[in-house]
């Protein structure tokens, strides 16, 4: 290969990297506070959902948990993928130290990582638990939720003992199902 064939090829290999760069940036942009998917079909942002608990479970063993849902109130379709970021806060709307286990919770299995897509109106679910025996237990009056790829949080009320600050949750999904 001759010096200015080798130069041609390296232009060439350069101008289709940035053509393909600015190409991929035009079809996932960012919008509000979450991510846009790969079919533009936006990302589920913390404005875009109402989060509450849909049902509190209680169980023998000290565990105790909930069926997190997350409701599009926008006027549009919306998507998520993945799992909530959650925090512990005391009466006074302190943060305090959590740990979070992503997968199956003691009440259901995890769905696993999968894009939804919600249309104005409707939810996904995810189930958060933990164990309130006592050992180390942090009493906590509020948590934070957070939403698949967002970065901010609503706060919804706990008030529950949350042993070693630890949560387990699941990914969302459209239906996450309880063990009966």
């Amino acid at each position: 290969m001759t010096r200015l064939t080798a130069t041609r090829f390296v232009s060439a290999a350069a101008a289709t990297g940035i053509a393909l760069a600015i190409a991929a940036s035009g079809t996932a942009q960012a919008d509000r506070d979450g991510a846009e998917t790969a079919l533009g079909t936006p990302t589920c942002g913390t404005s875009d959902l109402r989060i509450s608990f849909a049902e509190r479970l209680g169980g023998g063993m000290n565990h105790a948990g909930g069926t997190l849902e997350l409701k599009n109130t926008s006027g549009g379709t919306c998507a998520l993928r993945g799992y909530p970021g959650l925090g512990l806060e005391d009466a006074r709307h302190t943060p305090l130290p959590t740990h979070t286990v992503r997968g199956s919770t003691y009440y259901a299995d995890d769905p696993g990582n999968q894009l939804i897509y919600l249309k104005p109106g409707q939810a996904a679910q995810a189930n958060v638990a933990w164990t309130h025996s006592g050992s180390e237990a942090r009493q906590s009056s509020y948590l934070q939720v957070t939403p698949p790829a967002a970065r901010t949080h609503r706060t919804i009320a706990l008030d529950d003992a949350v042993d070693f600050g630890e949560l387990h949750v699941t990914a969302v999904a459209h239906k996450v199902p309880v063990r009966g």
